[in-house]
């Protein structure tokens, strides 16, 4: 999940500097939504990895 949020990332950086803005966009927000569903699994990860550890 991670690689492909940096992927989507590199994409846009290089569609903003050949000035594909649109794309540019889209490629963005689908890093952002990527690296926020990254958080969001690896703080419930986490989280389940204390409850086993602890029980």
């Amino acid at each position: 999940m991670l690689n492909g949020s940096i992927l989507f990332l590199v994409i846009a950086i290089i569609a903003a500097v050949l000035g594909f803005t649109n794309i540019a966009g889209v490629a963005t927000t689908f890093a952002k939504v990527m690296f926020i569903l990254f958080l969001i699994l690896w703080f419930v990860s986490m989280l389940r990895s204390r409850k086993r550890s602890n029980a």
